[in-house]
């Protein structure tokens, strides 16, 4: 592997107009969303996406629940993958509870919070190492994405939405997008199964490729859980707009939120919904289903990730039991006069 020559960054009076230029551009970008998720919001009829929330039938609300219940243990099962690939030992109710704090935390606060590194803490509080750490994270997120990849292929691949009238990209183009993911995935795939160069490092780690048939789990675990997810909002829906069209907005908006860093993606997601299916469905349906879905997949299980991480926090500061000097020297005593 070559190393390319370190680039140097900036310095004296060009790093100081660089990062001014860097700060003006950041705050001005997010002026420009605040701005636009408050005209945006002010044109909806909240009275009316209320009322549409307290009419959803309680065998909707429930499977809706039972789906996001699904999800969730799923994606905690990712760090059981890195446990596997890392090679720790620790219990699998302890990694899957470290994985769904940071992911209830990365989803509704993400870099607010630094949801990555909460993740090394509660980990190290557990006793692994940094790189352990490194690999169990990259594998988890790995998964995550490598399922979007195939998701995202097939859904825009096989079965395009409908774009609203004049948008920016046909339907021959989302094919082709979908195409390239599909494309993506199956390298992957190869990568793992035929590369002679096994180990990278990345930042002083180092990081291995899996073996095959952890890199199908992690395809198909991923896969799955996003399909929960469109599930979801689908079901919120009242199925009144095709499985792959809403799955395949949801992967549009996840990528949308990323790309804003806005905390749990707040109005991104409404707003990509919005653009893409109002022609399909009126927008207090929607902003009702995806509302609903913030309250059962977002708010309501960071509210028990909270509880669950107060506790892990509070057992890390419990101070370590100590023996009894006088207890000790009695024990040994007995020790001492027992026959033997």
């Amino acid at each position: 592997m070559k190393h390319l020559p370190a680039r140097h960054p900036p310095s004296g009076p060009t790093k100081i107009w660089w990062d001014w230029l860097k700060g003006f551009a950041t705050v001005t970008f997010f002026l420009l969303v605040a701005w636009l998720l408050v005209m945006q919001a002010r044109s909806v009829d909240w009275s009316g996406v209320l009322t549409s929330i307290a009419g959803y039938p309680f065998p909707l609300v429930l499977i809706a629940i039972a789906l996001t219940v699904s999800s969730l243990l799923l994606y905690s099962s990712f760090d059981l993958l890195g446990r596997h690939y890392a090679g720790h030992t620790l219990r699998s109710w302890t990694v899957m509870r470290v994985n769904f704090i940071s992911y209830m935390v990365s989803l509704n606060l993400g870099a607010m919070v630094g949801s990555v590194a909460l993740r090394y803490r509660l980990y190290a509080q557990q006793g692994l190492d940094t790189g352990t750490i490194t690999r169990v994270i990259s594998l988890s997120m790995l998964s995550n994405w490598i399922g979007y990849l195939l998701v995202g292929g097939v859904i825009f691949g096989f079965y395009p939405m409908v774009l609203p009238p004049g948008w920016i990209i046909d339907r021959a183009g989302l094919q082709l997008l979908g195409f390239g993911l599909l494309t993506l995935a199956f390298f992957y795939l190869l990568l793992c199964a035929l590369s002679r160069q096994r180990c990278f490092t990345i930042r002083g780690y180092e990081i291995c490729l899996p073996s095959l048939q952890l890199a199908v789990l992690q395809l198909g675990m991923g896969a799955a859980n996003w399909l929960l997810m469109g599930a979801v909002v689908f079901q919120l829906m009242q199925q009144k707009i095709g499985f792959p069209t809403v799955a395949g907005v949801l992967l549009v908006s996840a990528i949308a939120g990323a790309v804003a860093h806005i905390p749990a993606g707040l109005g991104v997601m409404e707003a990509v919904f919005v653009a893409l299916l109002s022609h399909q469905l009126p927008k207090i349906e929607l902003l009702a289903a995806l509302l609903a879905y913030r309250g059962i997949y977002y708010l309501a299980p960071l509210g028990l990730a909270v509880v669950l991480y107060l506790v892990a926090e509070a057992r890390a500061r419990r101070p370590a039991p100590t023996i009894c000097p006088k207890s000790a020297a009695a024990d040994r005593i007995k020790t001492k006069r027992q026959p033997r």
